[in-house]
């Protein structure tokens, strides 16, 4: 039997891939008749979650097209308030970020869905009923039912699988709005992200800048929620970022942006991720970064699930683990837009002060929230997690290859010998990596392993247990270890 995916966008076709990856066929089913490529949408691609794109397939080549920024500036009216820096890419096989649209980034990820024999895609494929029992889930949709072991529901926003679940969507909406444009224009500056708060040409309100592929820029002004885009003199807007460069506009919207979330990832046999189960401002990158995390959490665990290795809790930490995930992102991005878009009279005043102060006062300058980017969670909370939690660093290997690569359960050991001992073990267990006999100490060191230590390291590139051998062996531990990450101890 197969997964049946819910949507072809970005979360669900990596969904889908991932699986694959694992040996477990889906079909993905797709409203849409055909896919719509229009605009930029998300364009900031964050640095693991190109590893991630890498194991579906598609990493390399997102990072390729895409435009890769290391330096963002902030700006109050007409004063420089505010500058980061990434540093170059290096040993690591990502830059920290990369700006590609997502147009693109679907249709890459296309491209591996047609070259991946265990993925069928199907177009004008809208979702009308779901029923689900102890053992599969079954889709109707106009054209007939498909049935899977799992359903992922990754069908954005409006989620029909969500509502056909009852679901509730709970959060909230900013009344002010956001004009959207791709402008292909020489603006005169490199690859850089620009923030400006209150500039004299969107007075009181923010435009973030952030460059694209093939010389096109897209541009956020915030807008007042009567901004009526039919009576709007755009040529002035756009010149008083072009100057008399010219210009040509590729694409143009306008959105009001939310903040909401289901109460629970996970019902059933279905699995939410996505937009389907969270939405939030896009200032900091965490929308489409999140989603693919989601689909990368979810997608060997319901292949373990598939094959009888899964513990009864695996399938449920899926929930606990994105779910905080889902709630920490809300939590920053609320925080960003109440700086952006303050609600309350003290808001307004702490921003003001905040930003006037920053001018001259630089220790002020740490407190201008223009949106804090996308990071890794860390799931040390995880029912799942002995000890960490966190994303494990990435490491060129000596048999070829990064760590980041594999995809599977590995267990790395320092001077601490050890095998899977049982059937169980190994079938759980993919890579066994003795970082005593690399050819170099980058992963021992970044880990700050002594020796006689183990790390376990789960699909997903997150730490589920960092381990000391005691006097009977490292045996035991890492067994027991392996035990809580696949869903065995409650």
């Amino acid at each position: 039997m197969r997964v049946v995916v819910v949507g072809a966008g970005p979360v669900g076709m990596t969904a889908a891939l991932l699986l694959a990856r694992h040996g477990v066929p889906t079909t993905v089913l797709e409203a849409a008749p055909a896919r719509e490529l229009v605009g930029s949408r998300s364009i900031c691609v964050q640095g693991d979650v190109l590893d991630i794109l890498a194991r579906a397939g598609v990493g390399a080549q997102v990072a390729e097209v895409g435009v890769t920024w290391t330096r963002g500036r902030t700006y109050y009216r007409s004063h420089q308030v505010g500058e980061i820096r990434f540093p170059e890419v290096g040993s690591a096989a990502f830059p920290p970020f990369v700006n590609t649209p997502q147009t693109v980034v679907e249709l890459l990820l296309e491209q591996a869905v047609a070259e991946e024999p265990l993925v069928e895609l199907r177009y004008d494929q809208p979702v009308e009923a779901l029923t689900q029992d102890a053992d599969s889930v079954t889709v109707a949709t106009p054209h007939g039912t498909v049935t899977g072991t799992h359903c992922v529901a990754a069908d954005g926003a409006r989620s029909t699988v969500r509502d056909l679940l009852g679901l509730p969507f709970d959060g909230m909406s900013y009344e002010d709005r956001f004009l959207i444009a791709d402008i292909r224009a020489d603006l005169g500056f490199t690859a850089e992200r620009r923030f400006y708060f209150d500039p004299p040409w969107n007075p009181g309100r923010q435009v973030l800048v952030h460059p694209q592929p093939g010389g096109v820029w897209r541009v956020d002004w915030q807008v007042p929620a009567d901004f009526d885009l039919a009576t709007e003199d755009l040529d002035s807007r756009i010149r008083r970022i072009t100057g008399d460069a010219p210009y040509e506009i590729v694409w143009l919207s306008l959105y009001r942006f939310h903040q909401r979330r289901i109460p629970e990832m996970r019902v059933g046999r279905v699995l939410l991720a996505g937009d389907a189960a969270h939405v939030m401002s896009p200032f900091g990158a965490r929308g489409l970064n999140s989603g693919i995390a989601d689909a990368d959490n979810l997608a060997w665990k319901v292949a373990l699930d598939r094959e009888a290795l899964a513990g009864p809790s695996l399938l449920s930490s899926y929930d606990v683990e994105r779910g905080a995930a889902a709630e920490e992102n809300l939590r920053v991005t609320s925080e960003t837009m109440r700086f952006l878009v303050p609600r309350t009279p003290e808001e307004k005043s702490h921003r003001e002060d905040v930003l006037t102060r920053s001018i001259t006062d630089e220790s002020a300058r740490a407190e201008i929230n223009a949106g804090r980017l996308a990071e890794p969670y860390s799931y040390e909370a995880s029912p799942l997690t002995t000890s960490s939690g966190a994303l494990c660093p990435d490491a060129q290997l000596m048999r070829g290859g990064r760590l980041r690569e594999l995809g599977v359960f590995t267990v790395l050991t320092n001077w601490s010998d050890w095998r899977p001992s049982d059937p169980w073990e190994r079938a759980v267990v993919g890579e066994v990596i003795p970082l005593d006999q690399e050819d170099d100490t980058t992963l021992a060191d970044a880990l700050n392993l002594k020796p006689r230590q183990a790390v376990v390291v789960r699909p997903d590139g997150h730490v589920a247990a960092v381990l000391t051998e005691p006097r009977g062996g490292i045996g035991a531990p890492i067994n027991a270890a392996l035990r809580r990450a696949t869903g065995w101890v409650h």
